[in-house]
C-alpha cells in the first residue's frame, strides 16, 4: 500500500455526488472539473474514494452530464455511473445511485465531488468511527466559527445527533449552532434505502435533503453519532473561483509541509507550487519561483531553480535544472540544464549532459544526439 492510501475498510460502497451545476463558477467548465494541485475537484474525490477500497465507487452526475461521465471514467474506468433526473436535492441524488449500484451489503460513504482537502485518510477516520461506535449513521462534522451557510448538527442532551437542520430552514437558536454539517456521512445502506423513501420536498428549497434521513433514522430509534474533524477547514468545497484559489493554496502549503518533512528543502514555500502526483526522492533542493507539476517524478539531492516549471517529467539523481521549461522530458542523472532553456516533450537529456543556455530542445534533437 502506498503512503497516500488510507487504511482499508469494509465498505460496500462509496458515492460521490457530482451532479450540480456549479452556477458561481461563472464558467463553461461543469465545477467538478475544475483542477487544482493537478487534479480536478471530481478527482480528487475519486482518489480519496478508491484509497478506502470500497466494493464499487459511484459518481452520480447530471449537469453537463457527457463532460463529467467522460472525465470520471478517464480517472477511473470501474466506477458506476447514475443519473440524476429532474427531482432536485441530495437525497434524490443518493436514491438515484443506490439505483445504479443495486443491491448493497454493508455501509455506504456518502460525500461531495467539490471537497479536494477532504483525502482518504480523513473519511477513513470517519468509516472507523462509524464502525466502533456501533452507529446505524455517521456525520461528518467540524466546529466553525461562522456556520452561515451551514447546515447544523443539533444534539441530543445526550449528544447524539437528533437533526441536521438546513440553514434556511433553521430556527435563531438552530443558527448559533457552530457545529455544521460538511456533507460526508456513513449510513447502514438497508436505513438509508428504507429512509429514502420517506422523505419528501416539504422544505424552503422543494429539494430531497439527504439531510432528512437524520431525523426519520432518530424517529425509528436508530443511533446517530457524529465524527468531529480536527481541522473543520478540511471539508471546505469550492463554489465559487475564490475559493477554489484558497483550497488550491491550502493544499500546496499542506503538499509542500508533507515533502519538506520527507527530506526536501523548499527554499521559498511562499513562491513554489507542486501537484499532488508530484514524486521526489530525498534532499532534493527547489528555490524560489519554481513549479512541480503534473506526474513528475525527481530523483535523490536534484537541484531545481530557481524559476523552473517542470511538468510530468522524470529527473535523474543529482541533476541541476536551472530557469528551465520543462514538459514531458526525461533529464538524466547528474544533467545539468539551463538556465533558459526549454525542455519539449519526448525530449531526453543523457547522463552527465549539459544543456547550454538559451537551447530548445526536442525529441528530434534527443534522438540524433543519442544516435
Amino acid at each position: 500500500m502506498s503512503a497516500n492510501e488510507a487504511t482499508p475498510t469494509t465498505l460496500s460502497a462509496v458515492i460521490v455526488l457530482a451532479a450540480g451545476a456549479g452556477t458561481r463558477m461563472k464558467s463553461v467548465t461543469p465545477k467538478v472539473l475544475h483542477t487544482v494541485a493537478g487534479r480536478s475537484l471530481l478527482g480528487h474525490a475519486i482518489s480519496a474514494a478508491r484509497s478506502l477500497h470500497p466494493q464499487r465507487v459511484c459518481v452520480v452526475v447530471r449537469h453537463q452530464r457527457d463532460a463529467v461521465v467522460d472525465h470520471a471514467l478517464a480517472v477511473d474506468p470501474e466506477l458506476v455511473i447514475a443519473d440524476q433526473d429532474d427531482i432536485p436535492g441530495t437525497g434524490r441524488a443518493v436514491q438515484c445511485a443506490l439505483e445504479a449500484l443495486g443491491e448493497l451489503s454493508g455501509p455506504v460513504l456518502v460525500t461531495a465531488g467539490d471537497t479536494p482537502l477532504l483525502d482518504g485518510e480523513e473519511l477513513a477516520g470517519l468509516a472507523e468511527a462509524h464502525a466502533t461506535s456501533g452507529n446505524d449513521i455517521t456525520v461528518l462534522s467540524a466546529r466553525v466559527r461562522n456556520p452561515r451557510g451551514y447546515g447544523r448538527i443539533v444534539r441530543t442532551e445526550a449528544g447524539s445527533v437528533r437533526a441536521i437542520v438546513e440553514e434556511k430552514d433553521a430556527s435563531e437558536a438552530e443558527r448559533a449552532i457552530d457545529e455544521v454539517n460538511t456533507a460526508t456521512y456513513v449510513f447502514d445502506s438497508q436505513l438509508l434505502a428504507d429512509a429514502l423513501s420517506d422523505v419528501g420536498q416539504d422544505n424552503a428549497q422543494g429539494e430531497v435533503y439527504l439531510t432528512d434521513v437524520i431525523a426519520i433514522a432518530v424517529a425509528r430509534g436508530k443511533r446517530v453519532g457524529a465524527h468531529v474533524l480536527s481541522d473543520p477547514a478540511t471539508a471546505e468545497g469550492a463554489n465559487d473561483r475564490s475559493q477554489l484559489a484558497q483550497l488550491g493554496a491550502e493544499l500546496n502549503r499542506r503538499t509542500m509541509t508533507k515533502w519538506m518533512r520527507a527530506g526536501v528543502t523548499i527554499i521559498d514555500p511562499g513562491s513554489t507550487w507542486i501537484d499532488v502526483d508530484v514524486s521526489f526522492g530525498t534532499d532534493v533542493t527547489i528555490h524560489p519561483g519554481c513549479q512541480v507539476l503534473g506526474a513528475t517524478t525527481i530523483g535523490d539531492g536534484v537541484q531545481i531553480g530557481p524559476d523552473t516549471t517542470i511538468a510530468n517529467c522524470e529527473v535523474g539523481a543529482e541533476a541541476k535544472i536551472i530557469r528551465t521549461h520543462a514538459n514531458l522530458a526525461m533529464v538524466g542523472t547528474g544533467a545539468h540544464v539551463g538556465p533558459f532553456v526549454h525542455l519539449g516533450p519526448d525530449s531526453r537529456v543523457l547522463d552527465g549532459e549539459r544543456i547550454h543556455p538559451f537551447s530548445d530542445i526536442t525529441s528530434i534533437d534527443a534522438a540524433t544526439r543519442e544516435g
